[in-house]
């Protein structure tokens, strides 16, 4: 009776795992188990497609933490050759564990391969990838050789949306600073303030210095106004020719009425101007009055009737 006593009082309790007591030199085993781990053990994924922490965020769940403890454990990768986990699911866990003052959090194997956008799902099913995380992730996916359709496919977008999301990755600053400050964070609408941008860069300038969250009412506005103010942009301003261009202008006139000269004096040699038609006479007459004209805007063009009829008389 004594020793069943002895081995009831010396039982571990249960729920705790071997590893826990370090009674074996090797690798844990993945049982599924949750297995506490030294806070300090534990490294971030750095193709983690969440970059940004906001610290009241972190700190938010830090409290909970304090009062509940970690109730889902974080998801690590086996230990690799120094003795360190890899964080697949659970980097914000892990950051407010951490200011919460815990020394050692829980943490299950992956066991399974992991897919890069199981980390991206996961995100958007609890708080949400900001837009320009997701843009980061798009990128590299595409670096990484996929197409922006087997992109969209994999998240559930429209090629319209992945692309709208790369144009984040190349706004104009302005832009991406209305961007980070929360004043604007539609993919949609940042990529068409990013075209008005090009044509009326001071009006999407003023918009974005204000306070007020930019809106897609705000910025079809905008746009609207572009369009009444452009005709009146793209008139051409008069400009005076340049010396040189008019020195060229008036050679190229005295040529053509040196050839003009000379084909008058053949058509003389063969006939004369009287042997042509009455219609055709009247057409050169009139036309090289009108040339005439041009030397001397205040002049009023002689008519081809009146001009026939004086060289008549």
């Amino acid at each position: 009776m004594g020793s069943l006593t002895n081995f009831l009082a010396n039982r571990k309790p249960p729920g705790i795992n071997l590893d826990q007591l370090n009674l074996f030199e090797g690798r844990p085993v993945p049982t599924g188990l949750a297995l506490m781990v030294p806070v300090d053990q534990l490294d971030e994924d750095p193709d983690n497609p969440r970059r940004e922490f906001p610290p009241e965020a972190i700190e938010g769940l830090a409290q909970d933490i304090a009062q509940r403890g970690i109730l889902q454990p974080i998801v690590v990768s086996d230990r690799n050759d120094k003795g360190r986990y890899l964080i697949r699911f659970g980097s914000r866990r892990w950051r407010a564990a951490i200011q919460a003052g815990l020394t050692t959090v829980p943490v299950i194997f992956a066991i399974e391969a992991r897919n890069a956008y199981d980390q991206v799902a996961e995100n958007l099913k609890r708080q949400n990838l900001s837009p320009l995380e997701l843009a980061q992730f798009i990128r590299r996916r595409v670096d990484a050789g996929e197409s922006n359709a087997e992109v969209g496919r994999q998240l559930g977008m429209d090629l319209s949306t992945v692309a709208h999301h790369l144009a984040l990755l190349s706004l104009p600053p302005v832009l991406d600073q209305a961007l980070k400050d929360g004043r604007c964070e539609s993919p949609r609408t940042l990529h068409e303030l990013s075209r008005l941008h090009e044509e009326q860069p001071e009006q999407v300038a003023a918009l974005v210095a204000g306070t007020e969250h930019i809106t897609r009412e705000a910025v079809a506005s905008l746009r609207d106004a572009a369009r009444v103010v452009a005709p009146a942009a793209d008139k051409p301003a008069p400009t005076t020719p340049r010396p040189d261009r008019v020195a060229q202008a008036l050679a190229r006139a005295s040529g053509l009425c040196e050839r003009l000269d000379a084909a008058l004096q053949r058509l003389n040699r063969s006939g004369g101007i009287d042997a042509l038609p009455h219609e055709q006479v009247l057409a050169l007459r009139q036309r090289v009055a009108e040339l005439a004209a041009r030397l001397n805007p205040e002049t009023t063009p002689v008519s081809a009737e009146a001009g026939h009829g004086k060289a008549s008389a």
